[in-house]
């Protein structure tokens, strides 16, 4: 961690990451509660997560954004139109101008695609290779602490002042982040030439992202196995209030469960880069799914100490597949594609989160949710851990000579 903070451009990195996340993970809680008072409708609530979520489904078309400009000017403007984009929220007031509200959670959904894919790419260029796992395990540190913390100020905030107000203070957030990432001092090299405008010629170089990973005999298994085990993540999470109900308390309860696997995951981020040294990216992989599957099996017993202990194991378990998958795209790819293969990446590490959501949501009303635990636990064992690819030398890592319930 020393090491990271000591390197100037991962420093500026993870205060653009903290800033921007704290405002992030205020406005996305805050943005249901607000539809859910002007409606009173649980549906349109939800919708509002959907829009964040529905750009990652076109993540590779997005992600080749990245890789035909120069990344840091890209996420300097990018941060700054973030901040310009919220401020059309001081009109929404009523039913009828929601529309306002769900066209800026698009568009902030697919600027974040884009983000966020410019960001790896940058990352790689401008942090030491040797200290990429642990600038990603601090950055889901800074994320998940953030997530712990801001959606109490943001509700804060919204009961205070209205949903405007949280809607500045996110503006002001993304416009500190962008003058932090103009401190970056990195060389990029030349991207892509403009030339190519035509849908044909986007659509081919979108697809060479996704070939190159499909191919690609480390990140193929790795990045499979994390959308799978978000996918099972999903599933899982569709459970906890059955989970709260089973132990005999209030859905408030979940909050607990939600602050605890917080808790775990902010620890896990602390320390991944010297265990992706020690085990290499697939045995890393292999452990967090381990351990998050003995966790969910667990969660079917009813005792409160169990599913505390579960909830912190989960925390603890499943970044480490995704820090695993990120931490060996950025590694393993050439930086002409790296934007593109980064975003195909996580469309396919992400997406399978909303889809796990709505098949666990049908599973839990037809079938006991701790029969449902025991199963979702077993399977992630017997099918995931064998499809990261877990084999030679230390996992993978002798490539390296060169991380929500």
């Amino acid at each position: 961690m020393v090491r990271v903070l000591r390197d100037r451009n991962a420093a500026l990195y993870l205060g653009g990451v903290l800033v921007s996340g704290f405002g992030s993970s205020a406005m996305w809680l805050v943005a249901g509660i607000w539809v859910k008072d002007l409606t009173g409708s649980d549906g349109l609530a939800a919708l509002c997560v959907f829009a964040l979520w529905a750009p990652t489904l076109i993540g590779p078309a997005l992600g080749t954004l990245a890789d035909r400009t120069r990344r840091r000017p890209l996420l300097v403007w990018t941060n700054l139109g973030l901040a310009v984009l919220l401020l059309p929220l001081f009109a929404v007031d009523s039913p009828g101008t929601l529309w306002v509200l769900f066209a800026v959670l698009l568009v902030y959904g697919a600027a974040g695609v884009v983000h966020d894919a410019a960001e790896s790419a940058l990352v790689a260029a401008a942090v030491d290779s040797q200290l990429l796992g642990d600038f990603n395990g601090l950055r889901m540190t800074a994320n998940e602490g953030m997530k712990l913390v801001a959606p109490l100020a943001g509700a804060g905030l919204y009961a205070a002042y209205g949903g405007a107000q949280v809607a500045l203070l996110d503006a002001l957030t993304f416009a500190l982040a962008a003058g932090l990432y103009t401190l970056l001092r990195v060389h990029e090299p030349k991207p892509l030439p403009a030339a190519a405008e035509s849908a044909a010629d986007w659509r081919a170089q979108t697809a060479e992202g996704a070939r190159y990973l499909w191919s690609h005999p480390v990140l193929r298994p790795l990045v499979l196995a994390g959308g799978t085990t978000m996918l099972f993540s999903g599933v899982n999470g569709a459970t906890i209030y059955a989970v709260a109900e089973g132990l005999g308390h209030s859905p408030a309860y979940v909050g607990l469960l939600y602050v605890a696997q917080g808790a775990g995951s902010v620890a896990i981020g602390l320390v991944s880069g010297p265990l992706l040294r020690r085990f290499g990216e697939r045995r890393f992989a292999s452990y967090g799914i381990a351990l998050t599957a003995v966790a969910v099996t667990a969660r079917a017993l009813p005792y409160d100490a169990v599913a505390l202990v579960s909830a912190v194991a989960v925390g603890v378990g499943l970044p480490c597949v995704l820090v695993a998958a990120l931490t060996a795209v950025q590694r393993e790819t050439p930086d002409a594609l790296l934007g593109r293969t980064a975003a195909t990446a996580g469309t396919l590490l992400f997406a399978p989160t909303a889809v796990g959501l709505a098949i666990g949501a049908g599973l839990v009303e037809l079938v006991p949710y701790q029969p449902l635990l025991v199963v979702l636990g077993l399977t992630r064992l017997v099918t995931v851990i064998p499809g990261c690819g877990w084999s030679g030398p230390r996992g993978g890592a002798a490539h390296v000579t060169a991380p929500r319930p």
